[in-house]
């Protein structure tokens, strides 16, 4: 029990958001002329039941009076946790509050070895980290420093209705100046965090490019949080200005590189991202994280069909009934006589019309759903447009909720929604000159990765200096696959962000300031 409490304990996020109080007290104030020599990488096997898991402590030095530090576990995808430095006399006190663990230490007489005890609920163990040289290879991850940062609350306004927008903006200490990035939220109405039930994208970004050196602005949505205007009211034409706003307010800042900050979109921010790098003063860099690279239709008529638990319960419930029939009609044919091979025959000739009858359904709704855009795209008259799909809906789920419909056909006629189903992203690809990173997870079922990374490659093929990787097992919030998660005590599994999407973004952007 003690061993599957550790690791439901290590089973925290490498990128987890540091939260205010974190932020404001890690490191600890430490007198670094107590500890000559202290700053580098420290490495060795924590033991464990049955084993041993490697850990690495990277100690960096601000100041002279301050001491920094981060925690790596690679063994369970945890890296650059913050970690607290605390000096008394000759010990090192190494705290990890997203971990739960201490590491209280002495240094060896050589000054190449930190001797001490890991302590963490369920575990108490010696643990001896060695000294390790790094040989600088001139590249980005090279070059990367973990650092601690602070946040600011801001609030800007932009020129698109002169709404004003709130946000936070995580800033790496040190004199600076800094790369910089805005992060842009995919459509819907999002917070500065880019919440989804207990993952936060946004949050996890901003707080791992921070410890990086980089600055990380994010800002709550159109009418949400603290931010004033109407999400539903705004086009991505108005996104494209409210991150102009953004990224203007970050180059005249002091501590930023004016020359160096860019633009991290994730879905419809991706594209928001590089329309704006298609106009003039443009980012000096953009990520897409799963941005599209079909028309507003095409991709939205691709996505799953709005559903309620009922309906998904009844589907499920229908596929199971008919599975049932076939495993019964098996049965039978075996209790008449029927060979193996027969009834395998059967088996396989009735699991195929089940998946053909799912696939001809699925071409039927994306039929119907490019038909319904189409109506509401070329429908003008935004009352005529409700009433035409109204119509529709009614005709194809009978059994549909009235307030569910009003619902669905309120948000397909929004000012968003027709403009976004007239949206081409390939127009203004051409046009975009500034380095281009763009990552879609091959899991990703609202943004295909095949289809969309190829259109977007194409339309920025003139473009030199465009990067596309596909993450293996990567949804659209890009998190790891639950299979490459240890489960928690009570078998559940806690969302995490990619750590490649983090490593993968952190030294791109990095590799640019280099540039």
């Amino acid at each position: 029990m003690k061993y599957l409490r550790l690791l439901a304990l290590l089973a925290v996020s490498s990128a987890s958001a540091v939260p205010r109080a974190v932020v404001a007290q890690t490191p600890a104030p430490a007198v670094a002329t107590n500890a000559p020599g202290l700053a580098g990488l420290w490495q060795g096997p924590l033991p464990i039941p049955g084993g041993s898991l490697p850990v690495a402590f990277t100690v960096q030095q601000p100041a002279a009076d301050k001491l920094a530090a981060t925690l790596d576990l690679p063994a369970r995808r945890m890296s650059r946790l913050p970690v607290s430095v605390t000096l008394k006399g000759d010990s090192v006190i190494f705290f990890a509050a997203k971990a739960s663990c201490r590491y209280a230490c002495v240094r060896a007489a050589s000054g190449q070895e930190l001797r001490g005890t890991w302590a963490q609920p369920g575990l108490r163990v010696p643990l001896v980290l060695r000294r390790v040289v790094v040989q600088p290879s001139g590249t980005a991850a090279a070059v990367v420093a973990a650092t601690t940062y602070h946040i600011e609350a801001v609030k800007l306004t932009s020129p698109a209705g002169n709404v004003e927008l709130a946000g936070t903006l995580s800033i790496p200490d040190g004199p600076g100046p800094f790369p910089a990035a805005v992060l842009l939220s995919d459509m819907g109405p999002q917070d500065r965090d880019a919440r989804q039930g207990t993952c936060r994208l946004f949050a996890d970004i901003a707080s791992n490019l921070a410890r990086q050196g980089i600055a990380v602005l994010r800002l709550d949505d159109r009418g949400v949080g603290q931010s004033g205007g109407d999400n539903r009211l705004a086009t991505t034409a108005d996104l494209v200005r409210d991150a102009q706003a953004a990224l203007s307010f970050l180059r005249v800042r002091p501590s930023i590189d004016p020359a160096r900050t860019g633009f991290i979109g994730h879905g419809e921010g991706g594209n928001v991202a590089l329309l704006a790098a298609a106009q003039p003063l443009p980012p000096s860099f953009v990520v897409g994280l799963a941005a599209a690279g079909v028309s507003g239709l095409e991709l939205l008529a691709a996505q799953a069909e709005p559903a309620t638990a009922a309906d998904t319960a009844r589907a499920g419930a229908a596929r199971r009934q008919a599975l049932a029939d076939v495993a019964a009609k098996a049965k039978e044919l075996r209790a008449s006589g029927s060979n193996s091979a027969q009834i395998d025959t059967y088996v396989a000739q009735q699991t195929l019309k089940l998946r053909s009858a799912e696939r001809k359904q699925a071409e039927a709704t994306l039929k119907f759903r490019r038909a319904m855009f189409e109506i509401v795209r070329q429908t003008a008259n935004r009352e005529q447009a409700q009433a035409i799909v109204t119509n529709m809906l009614r005709q194809r789920y009978p059994a549909q909720e009235a307030a569910l419909t009003r619902s669905r056909v309120e948000d397909l006629t929004t000012p968003w929604a027709r403009y976004y189903l007239t949206f081409d992203p390939q127009a203004a690809l051409a046009k975009v000159q500034c380095p281009v990173l763009l990552l879609n997870g091959t899991d990703d079922a609202e943004v295909n990765a095949a289809t969309n990374l190829t259109a977007l490659e194409k339309g920025l093929k003139a473009n030199k200096r465009v990067m596309v990787r596909r993450l293996p097992g990567v949804q659209h919030w890009f998190q790891t696959p639950a299979a490459e998660l240890l489960p928690n005590a009570d078998g559940s599994v806690d969302p995490v962000v990619s750590a490649a999407m983090l490593d993968a973004v952190r030294d791109w952007v990095l590799q640019q300031s280099l540039q």
